[in-house]
């Protein structure tokens, strides 16, 4: 799959800005960090450092110098955050607001000491109001409060975009913010207690078939609605916006289509061969009530359109989940 639409001949769009520059990609061993990185090496941007947990505890704030200080980079792009299903969010919502937020705030002020020229923040769906109108526009980010079950998180991701706009009114950094709906697609995290939806559905449905039950659980009420991005996808957009993005202004990255968590749990049960009872705990909380973007501006600023066709994309990743679990 190719990173950029309409893109020069022979990269030229690429080597205008990223090729040559040290690139450090915090996150960068993750799901969505991998991708990012294999983008980057396969259009011959090789000067990449990537920044992984088991090295840098990036929380702290000796570590984010010598990450630093070890990566002298030019462009940084942090993927690196705690992240969770609704049951995560709800059990640990003091250590995803305090990892989160000091991860980003650290980096962020001392990318501006140590002269980087790009800072690309990858922020969160999460940060919107519980009940902003559909399609979600950028400029909706400030009217109201997050879902509860998630407001944590969603609150720190959304402070680091106040610091990258003060950073640059004040010293001319240039940090730029992006808004990615839910991601999925093949090495998701698939563990019980910390997966997102389509992982975690996913495995219920597959396990359910492998052990011969005839029964699956799923919270909430299946109202609700929720937008999905192929993580390949998702790295297109953000090594488009390392590229060509200089403004201030928040860009949601998504494909701009909405499916409700019923009908999501009705399509994995059929693409993983699960024909038992789908039994709905309505005392489990739903989350937000709707979820979907308008991806207008990241159109218009990036040229990005998500290419991965949702069901092509869920059968890829239920594939590659069968043949971990086998």
């Amino acid at each position: 799959m190719g990173i950029f639409v309409k893109r020069a001949s022979g990269g030229d769009r690429v080597k205008s800005f990223l090729s040559g520059k040290k690139i450090c990609v915090t996150g960068g061993g993750g799901f969505l960090g991998q991708r990012v990185v294999a983008e980057l090496r396969a259009h011959g941007d090789q000067d990449i450092f990537v920044a992984r947990r088991r090295d840098y505890d990036l929380s702290r704030a000796e570590d984010v110098e010598r990450l630093y200080r070890d990566s002298r980079p030019q462009v940084l792009i942090h993927l690196a955050a705690v992240v969770g299903g609704i049951g995560a969010n709800r059990e640990y919502p003091g250590r995803f607001f305090y990892e989160n937020i000091m991860m980003g705030v650290q980096l962020i002020e001392a990318a501006r000491i140590h002269g980087v020229e790009k800072f690309v923040q990858v922020g969160t769906v999460c940060s919107y109001p519980k009940f902003t109108a559909v399609p979600f526009k950028e400029d909706e980010l400030w009217n109201g409060y997050p879902e509860e079950t998630n407001a944590a998180y969603g609150i720190a991701k959304k402070a680091l975009l106040v610091q990258l706009q003060a950073y640059r009114d004040q010293y001319g950094f240039n940090g730029i913010y992006l808004l990615p709906v839910n991601l999925y697609g093949p090495g998701d995290n698939f563990d019980r207690n910390s997966s997102h939806v389509i992982p975690a559905l996913i495995k219920k449905c597959i396990d359910a078939v492998e052990n011969g039950e005839r029964i699956i659980e799923v919270w909430g009420t299946g109202k609700p609605t929720r937008e999905f991005l192929y993580v390949d996808d998702a790295a297109e957009g953000i090594v488009l916006a390392a590229e060509s993005c200089n403004v201030s202004e928040p860009i949601n990255l998504g494909s701009g289509k909405e499916i409700s968590i019923k009908e999501l749990v009705l399509l994995i049960a059929r693409e993983t061969g699960f024909e038992g009872d789908i039994v709905w705990n309505t005392e489990k909380p739903d989350g937000q009530p709707r979820r979907c973007l308008d991806v207008t501006r990241a159109a218009k600023l990036l040229g990005f359109h998500a290419r991965t066709d949702f069901i092509d994309g869920l059968r890829r990743t239920i594939e590659w989940y069968k043949t971990q679990a086998n």
